[in-house]
C-alpha cells in the first residue's frame, strides 16, 4: 500500500446502506467519514438503486478511494429479497468498475472475525472495535455506517498481514525470511 491509501468499505442494503472510508497512512488508521444512506422512503426499487449509485459514485469523486471494499450478501430464504440485495450490491460497485478501483468482497462472518476476533459477533459488539480501532467517540445513529467501517477494517487487516506479502505463505515462511521483525 502506498504511503497514504484510502479504502470505501461498504454495507450494501436496500434500505439502509452504511459506508465509510478509512486513511492509512504508513501503520496509522483513520476515520475520514461515515454514514448511511437512507431509503426507506423511497417507494420504487429502482429509483432505490438511483440513489444507491449517486452516493457511492459521489463518495468516489469526492475522496478519491484507492480500494473498495463491500459486505458480500448473506444467503436468505427470500429469493426476492436476495436479488433485490444484489442488484443494491452491483450498483454500488458500479462506480469502482467504472473507474477501475479494485473490489474486495468479504463476507459477514469474515468481517466479523476480522474485527472482534469472533464470526458471530453482533453489530454492537463490531460497532465497539471499531470505534476502540479507529478512536472516535461518535456512536452513529445506524450501526450500517460501522458495518462499512467494518469492511474496509477488515480489507485493510487481510491485506496487511506477513502472510499476504508476496513470496510469503505461511507464519513459519515469514519468520525465516524476517528474523529480525519478529520478537
Amino acid at each position: 500500500m502506498s504511503q497514504n491509501h484510502i479504502i470505501l468499505g461498504i454495507d450494501p442494503g436496500t434500505v439502509v446502506l452504511g459506508y465509510g472510508l478509512i486513511r492509512i497512512s504508513g501503520k496509522q488508521l483513520s476515520l475520514i467519514e461515515m454514514g448511511v444512506l437512507k431509503l426507506q422512503k423511497i417507494p420504487d426499487h429502482f429509483a432505490r438503486l438511483g440513489k444507491i449509485f449517486d452516493r457511492i459514485n459521489a463518495l468516489i469523486i469526492e475522496f478519491t478511494p484507492d480500494e473498495v471494499a463491500i459486505e458480500a450478501p448473506f444467503f436468505g430464504k427470500n429469493v426476492q429479497s436476495m436479488l433485490k440485495l444484489g442488484r443494491a450490491q452491483g450498483v454500488a460497485l458500479a462506480p469502482a468498475f467504472n473507474r477501475g478501483i479494485p473490489v474486495f468482497e468479504y463476507s459477514p462472518r469474515k468481517i466479523k472475525q476480522s474485527i472482534t476476533g469472533n464470526g458471530n459477533a453482533s453489530k454492537e459488539q463490531v460497532a465497539m472495535m471499531v470505534r476502540n480501532i479507529l478512536k472516535f467517540v461518535e456512536v452513529p445513529e445506524y450501526m450500517d455506517a460501522t458495518d462499512g467501517i467494518a469492511a474496509a477494517l477488515c480489507h485493510y487487516f487481510q491485506t496487511n498481514r506477513p502472510t499476504s506479502a508476496p513470496g510469503v505463505k505461511s507464519w513459519e515462511e515469514y519468520i525465516r525470511k524476517n528474523p529480525d521483525r519478529v520478537r
